[in-house]
């Protein structure tokens, strides 16, 4: 019992090791992506231009959480947690001392590629290490952990967006890769100083076809996970920062300091999800993305109608995004629900990789829909996928993951 106390504490110690970690690269992420999206824009790429920029590091985000969930039950999320922090060092590298090169699409997308595997391999291994540290019997407890975890990672991805726009409007791309770069470089060495162990008990065994999850409640959850992130994404990657910088006369200053306070708001929202959606299952995250979908649908027809660009964008994403941080924030919690013990970090990469696909195909329709109609038609892209989220979610199970129904085939809801 006291070797058990023991570890649970080392585990402790080391989860919040993680948790910095992972939020000094989360700021990074959140500013390198304001920085290329409008650093690039200034140069005369196109919407579609500019979402490709993305596009590898969504499509490398799907592979990545495949191979480190794997990785991470193999070698610890020790391993997965450096790799990450120092991927991230050699995809600011590339922006940073090759500013010819910036001119070459194919080079930024590499570099943006390895800033995408970087980003879910420390995302991947402070989620799982969640599961470690929480008794198997108490739901309530992981539920609130996961809550603020995922709810402070969002307000610090926000924070990110504040400081890549406030970087850029002062310093310039370059010196602020260089800030960024010093960020991330403090973060490895400390964990490389402070962490003991691996953070969890390494299988030198695990069997890479073990990532593809058996798991029904598992695989609806990530089908539906796709859909979600998608029906964000396909309008706030691109669409939302050209309209507002080049229809609505915006600022990098301040499209910066809008998203920056949204994602920090959507992030608090998370991070209290437990006070205002109690015990959640799937019927809770079916009623969720029902009613998520009619707020892309109110700013498109508004949008329609001709009342003013920036008050229905701004006034409908603050709605969108209360709603959807609910939504999200009981996906984080049920697929940590239903993972299996000894599988937590494989199917938490499994689950994730779905959430990259759905990134990936939001980032992708964003730059080209823009192009093709607007926002208008992002809106109505957004609204397709959200339903789509909610007809899934209808089959997740309605009881919770510590209940009998759960842990053995669970039923739908």
């Amino acid at each position: 019992m006291a070797t058990s106390a023991a570890q649970r504490t080392a585990d402790l110690r080391n989860y919040v090791i993680v948790t910095g970690a992972y939020w000094a690269d989360t700021i990074t992420d959140g500013a390198i992506r304001l920085l290329v999206l409008f650093y690039f824009y200034e140069l005369g790429y196109s919407p579609i231009a500019v979402a490709s920029l993305f596009l590898f590091y969504e499509l490398f985000g799907i592979v990545t959480n495949l191979v480190g969930g794997w990785l991470a039950a193999r070698m610890g999320l020790r391993f997965t947690l450096l790799g990450g922090l120092a991927t991230q060092l050699v995809a600011l590298g590339m922006l940073l001392v090759a500013p010819q090169s910036l001119l070459v699409v194919p080079y930024v997308m590499a570099a943006q590629a390895l800033s995408g595997i970087a980003k879910d391999l420390t995302k991947m291994s402070s989620k799982s290490a969640v599961k470690l540290i929480v008794p198997e019997d108490a739901s309530g407890q992981l539920y609130r952990w996961v809550a603020l975890l995922t709810g402070s990672k969002n307000a610090i991805k926000g924070v990110g967006f504040f400081v890549g726009g406030l970087l850029l409007t002062t310093v310039g791309f370059h010196a602020a890769l260089g800030v960024l770069m010093a960020i991330v470089a403090t973060a490895l060495v400390l964990v490389l100083v402070l962490m003991r162990g691996q953070l969890g008990r390494p299988d030198s065994k695990a069997k890479f076809r073990g990532m593809f999850s058996n798991n029904r409640a598992v695989n609806v959850l990530a089908s539906a996970r796709i859909f979600l992130f998608a029906s964000r994404d396909v309008w706030f990657v691109v669409g939302v920062p050209v309209f507002l910088r080049s229809e609505q006369g915006w600022s990098f200053w301040q499209v910066g300091a809008f998203l920056a306070v949204w994602v920090i708001g959507y992030g608090a929202v998370q991070a209290t999800a437990p006070r205002h959606v109690r015990d959640p299952d799937g019927r809770t995250a079916t009623w969720l993305a029902f009613t998520l979908a009619a707020f892309p649908v109110a700013i498109a027809v508004a949008l329609s109608a001709g009342i003013d660009g920036s008050l229905a964008v701004v006034g409908g994403l603050i709605a969108f995004g209360l709603v959807f941080a609910l939504n999200s924030a009981v996906h984080s919690y049920l697929i940590l629900a239903y993972a299996e013990g000894d599988k937590v970090a494989m199917n938490v990469g499994f689950y994730y990789m779905a959430n990259a696909a759905g990134r990936l195909t939001g980032t992708v329709l964003s730059g080209l829909l823009y192009q093709w109609q607007g926002l208008e038609a992002c809106l109505w892209g957004s609204a397709i996928f959200i339903v789509i989220t909610g007809l899934l979610s209808r089959s997740l199970p309605s009881v919770r993951r510590d209940s009998p129904a759960v842990a053995g085939a669970p039923a739908a809801g």
